[in-house]
């Protein structure tokens, strides 16, 4: 069952962690030719709010590595990977709101044809990948390095020398 959760874990840790905030940022955002069309604050908004579901499946996209992490530790619990776990499901829930309201504040910066719709405040969005990548690096080192425990072999000690397990009784 290790096996299998290491088979899922590192393809999606690679491709939805490493590869993956590029596509959706380009999927989630209001692009430009949007924002010339829109000429009321009800369009403007309804577009923003079509980020939504994008954003839903981001967030669930983004956590199967952290599910794989649980299971992980629900197969061989260890209470010092256990307070890691909980660390990176804390940073992840972090990251995942900070990423949200900047995905969805940047589809508010664009303001059509220059009419103030929305405050400044959204403005201020701009600012959060900054803080998101301060987060996140973190919990990219700590999911890493809590990935590699678990999938790596009990029989194989730090300096890679493999040890039979043999019963001397």
């Amino acid at each position: 069952m290790k096996a299998l959760i290491a088979v899922v874990f590192w393809p999606s840790l690679f491709f939805f962690w490493f590869l993956g905030p590029f596509v959706f940022l380009l999927l989630s955002t209001t692009s430009s030719e949007a924002c010339a069309r829109l000429e009321t604050r009800d369009g403007f908004l309804a577009a923003a709010n079509a980020t939504l579901p994008m954003l839903v499946l981001q967030t669930l996209i983004y956590a199967v590595p952290i599910v794989c992490l649980v299971l992980w530790d629900r197969l061989a619990p260890e209470p010092a990977r256990t307070r890691y776990i909980a660390t990176c499901i804390k940073l992840f829930i972090v990251a995942a709101i900070i990423g949200a309201t900047w995905d969805y504040g940047s589809s508010l910066i664009c303001d059509g044809y220059g009419q103030p719709f929305f405050s400044s405040a959204w403005r201020m969005t701009s600012y959060l990948p900054i803080v998101g990548l301060l987060i996140n690096i973190p919990l990219y080192i700590l999911t890493f390095s809590l990935g590699r425990a678990f999938s790596t072999r009990d029989d194989v000690t730090e300096d890679g020398v493999v040890h039979s397990k043999q019963d001397n009784s």
